[in-house]
């Protein structure tokens, strides 16, 4: 019989502590992770997906970050400003940032940056062939009065963006790592191959990448952002990433010492790690820190709710009250305490995550577990004790299979029979933005710390496929709400503005929201300055690492 991962893991621990004598003798920290997804490019102009993101971020900056409470700061713009008309951004650049020294440049030598290099790296964005980035550029106006361009270098430290309208999550756009700067001869060189011989201005340079096995970063002797004492950053000298996709085998690296970090909870088994309430058992609490932070991503049911489409017609879910129903007829929180061991909250409020400031369950009355109500709602809808109510089918994917299933099982309860079916991952995201499926679910993350990421879902001109409203929902009140909100530069007004738009889809209800999800990492103990925040973007630039 197989021997269970505590077991292993409890002889690891043991070995592991025998084995002082084998200690590293060199004296250079490098900070260990595994991505198990594998990263694909290291052009931040392909940087669509955390594992692609999270390695560029060690390689590139760009004008403005977010700090770990989400605020939008300066980075290569030491300061910005917004015209009162908010069509016009201005960044005044630092003037002490280089790119990484490369063969590109004359002599090898990394040259300053200049506000002509973020004309060149966002024009870039506008080629499909290069960019996923396209949507994300609609509002720049390229139009004659701004010479057909957007973007305008003033002289080399001033840059300025122009929009076509008010666009109240801009700022918060442009720190996705998509809008990083890039140097043009590096582009030139490298063509096509420049994803895999990035030139950035990151605290760290790559060093080497052999896709699927194993990619190194160095320490960027020339990196321009110091600590509160003036000491440059970043402290460690290199980062390695491992691509180990068997996640038995990567937390036994990590307990041998291989591994200083394992993130996500696919990333290990949290029945084996973790106890019910969400904590580290004994045995990994002696070695490891549990990092849990609120996370922008809500998981969550979608339903097709558009009576224009054939799958539609016929269905109950085109009713409000059914749908009503179901968001009632489940326990989320047993769900999270059962099935996630307590790695996430209940969404009792609304589709809006937990880390956003229109988030409150106070102002946005969301689902919680009556099955009263939900008969209740089904004797209104026409199907008295779930009588001629037809089998509703709930596509997911593997990894979400126990979930439904207690959704499934719950539902019966109140005779609302479901039957699952279990997609593969490329398959259900297709089916969802064709509108083939009339029950699926899904999660959405947010690509940039603002409402309006989540409230877009729901915009009539988002209709799936051209956009993401896979429900196809439309309400003229939201719309109206939805550009206000877009436009509005007063933040307390447009939190407003969100919450009541938050409400409606949940009175509506096109979506059945489970749970708001966490961040959750296992780190080394010997690792310190490794902060967390909503976006898990991998911020490795302040960390340090002991010596064993």
């Amino acid at each position: 019989m197989r021997k269970s991962l505590l077991l292993i893991a409890a002889s690891a621990l043991l070995a592991f502590s025998c084995g002082d004598e084998k200690k590293e003798t060199s004296t250079k920290t490098v900070f260990n992770y595994n991505e198990m997804a594998g990263i694909t490019s290291l052009d931040p102009a392909a940087s669509s997906n955390l594992e692609n993101i999270w390695a560029v971020n060690q390689l590139f900056n760009g004008l403005v970050q977010t700090d770990d409470k989400l605020n939008v700061i300066p980075c290569i713009a030491r300061k910005f400003s917004v015209s009162n008309d908010g069509l016009k951004y201005t960044f005044y650049l630092r003037t002490d940032v280089y790119f990484h020294d490369n063969p590109a440049f004359e002599n090898g030598k990394g040259r300053k940056v200049t506000a002509k290099d973020f004309v060149f790296s966002y024009n870039r964005l506008f080629d499909a062939k290069v960019s996923s980035a396209l949507s994300l550029l609609n509002n720049i106006d390229r139009s004659e009065k701004t010479n057909y361009s957007g973007f305008a270098a003033i002289n080399d430290s001033t840059f300025e963006i122009y929009l076509k309208e008010p666009f109240s999550a801009f700022l918060n756009i442009l720190t996705m790592k998509y809008f990083s700067v890039v140097p043009h001869e590096a582009v030139d060189l490298y063509k096509q191959d420049f994803r895999r011989n990035p030139v950035g201005t990151g605290p760290f340079v790559l060093k080497m990448w052999e896709e699927g096995t194993k990619l190194n970063m160095i320490k960027n002797p020339n990196y321009f952002e110091t600590d509160e004492k003036g000491s440059r950053l970043p402290y460690l000298d290199a980062v390695s990433v491992s691509f180990v996709k068997d996640r038995e085998t990567a937390f036994m690296e990590l307990l041998n010492g291989k591994f200083d970090m394992l993130s996500g909870a696919d990333a290990f088994n949290i029945n084996e790690v973790l106890d019910k309430s969400g904590e580290l058992r004994d045995v990994y609490a002696k070695k490891f820190v549990l990092q849990k932070q609120t996370f922008l991503k809500t998981d969550y049911v979608g339903i097709l709710i558009d009576e224009n489409i054939d799958i539609v017609k016929n269905s109950p879910l085109r009713l409000k009250k059914v749908r009503q129903a179901i968001n009632y007829g489940f326990d989320r929180q047993k769900l999270i305490t059962y099935l996630r061991n307590n790695v996430g909250v209940a969404a009792t409020a609304g589709f809006i995550p937990k880390g956003l400031k229109a988030y409150d369950t106070d102002k946005i009355k969301g689902y919680t577990f009556n099955q009263d109500k939900a008969r209740q709602l089904l004797t209104e809808a026409g199907f008295p004790g779930g009588k001629g109510l037809p089998e509703i089918t709930l596509h997911t994917t593997d990894n979400y299979k126990e979930q439904v299933e207690f959704i499934q099982s719950q539902l019966a309860e109140i005779n609302i029979k479901m039957k699952i079916s279990v997609d593969k991952p490329s398959v259900l995201r297709q089916a969802v933005a064709s509108c083939e499926y009339n029950m699926y679910k899904k999660s959405w993350v947010a690509d940039y710390a603002d409402e309006e990421n989540y409230m877009s879902m729901f915009y009539s001109k988002n209709f799936c496929p051209a956009g993401f409203n896979f429900s196809h929902y439309k309400n003229p009140d939201f719309d109206i709400l939805f550009e206000n909100a877009i436009h509005e530069t007063n933040d307390s007004v447009k939190t407003v503005l969100y919450q009541k738009m938050d409400q409606m889809v949940m009175d509506d209800a096109p979506v059945i929201p489970l749970y708001y999800d966490q961040i959750i990492r296992l780190v080394s103990h010997n690792i310190e300055g490794l902060s967390t925040n909503p976006m898990n973007l991998l911020n490795l630039k302040m960390v340090t690492k002991k010596q064993h």
